[in-house]
């Protein structure tokens, strides 16, 4: 198992700085990077969608993950919300651990 993550969630851009704040300030990612426009198209219900969403990067702990998937899921506005973690394999060993004391 990766011992951190790189987690993708595409919100409404209404409600990004929102579902940022609340994942930074319930130390469920050390960091969250808001990508305010991005276009999305894709499969919903049989149709194709297009949509201008915001995409969350954030920077979190494997150990985090579950906690993050919970609460994230509990204030997203979406049936089913995109919440995928890629690991992350290699980094900088200084900002590795500044996530381990970020998350507390």
């Amino acid at each position: 198992m990766f011992g951190y993550y790189v987690v993708l969630i595409t919100v409404p851009v209404d409600r990004a700085q929102e579902l940022a704040s609340y994942i930074i300030e319930n130390r469920l990612g050390a960091c969250v990077n808001v990508v305010q426009d991005v276009n999305s198209i894709y499969w919903w219900k049989g149709n194709i969608e297009r949509d201008k969403e915001s995409l969350l990067v954030v920077k979190t702990s494997a150990l985090k993950f579950a906690e993050l998937l919970k609460g994230v899921k509990s204030v997203h506005p979406y049936t089913v919300p995109e919440i995928i973690a890629l690991p992350i394999v290699a980094g900088n060993k200084d900002y590795l651990k500044w996530i381990d004391d970020s998350l507390g």
